[in-house]
């Protein structure tokens, strides 16, 4: 329609290119559960969602144009993703699904299940967001984490935002999940590298981010961002068995700790 057309010129020429090599959908236009929650609410299903073949299909015609190489999806359930390879594959466009955008790290590793299983059949890769739980698992915030990781500044997420992400907030997330926080920094302090390089390292050790997928870091400073790197430079952080033997026990202590109902 014209209305589509002119929001899709108009984001072009903001972008500067004339198309867009992975176009991610943010989020379902239905009722899923959300921001770490783990129980679908029956009640909080709604009436005119927008059917994931119509948003698929538009997609298409954008693809057809030229416009967009590749679709990606976020914060989807694994039902969402059969359903969207479902409607690719009666689109033609079932190779054109690449991606999926989900929390995962240390203290939430919830895809680890039903949806790896889902995109490694359906060569889907992850691209985790949050993997430092919002700068939790950096360790500055937290004056028992004993490590070298750089410290929190006024300027830093949490003390300049204390209503922000408050499952993974260290002045509201829950006792299990800072403690989880403590136990991986002192892996990686054992380990002789920083709770956000353990934390990086971990999620690169996932097949479905080595396979297809990629880690999208995040960095308030250049400091920051030259740590949050030091896993990908030079000599990349490899975590051996017993690293990942240790980090699994944490988990198992504390299973998704920042997760609820």
């Amino acid at each position: 329609t014209a209305p589509r057309s002119g929001a899709r010129e108009a984001s072009l020429r903001r972008l500067n290119t004339d198309r867009i090599d992975l176009m991610q959908i943010h989020w379902p236009d239905r009722y899923v559960p959300a921001f770490g929650m783990t129980t679908f609410h029956h009640d909080q299903k709604r009436e005119g969602d927008v059917p994931i073949y119509e948003t698929a299909e538009a997609l298409k015609t954008l693809i057809d144009e030229g416009k967009i190489r590749y679709i990606g999806l976020s914060n989807e359930s694994t039902l969402g993703v059969c359903e969207w390879v479902k409607a690719c594959e009666e689109l033609g466009i079932a190779d054109k699904l690449a991606t999926i955008q989900n929390s995962y790290s240390l203290l939430d590793r919830r895809f680890d299940s039903e949806l790896a299983e889902a995109c490694d059949y359906y060569n889907i890769g992850l691209l985790p967001w949050s993997v430092l739980a919002g700068g939790l698992l950096s360790g500055k915030y937290n004056k028992n984490v004993r490590g070298n990781g750089l410290p929190s500044s006024p300027n830093s997420r949490f003390n300049l935002f204390p209503d922000y992400m408050k499952r993974w907030h260290p002045d509201s997330a829950s006792k299990e999940t800072l403690e989880a926080t403590e136990e991986y920094a002192k892996i990686a302090a054992d380990v002789g590298i920083t709770p956000s390089e353990l934390a990086i390292a971990f999620v690169r050790t996932r097949k479905f981010v080595k396979d297809h997928g990629a880690v999208i870091v995040g960095a308030t400073t250049l400091e920051q961002l030259k740590e949050n790197l030091a896993p990908f430079d030079g000599t990349p952080v490899v975590l051996d068995e017993d690293v990942l033997k240790r980090i699994d026990e944490v988990h198992m202590r504390c299973r998704d700790p920042c997760c609820s109902l």
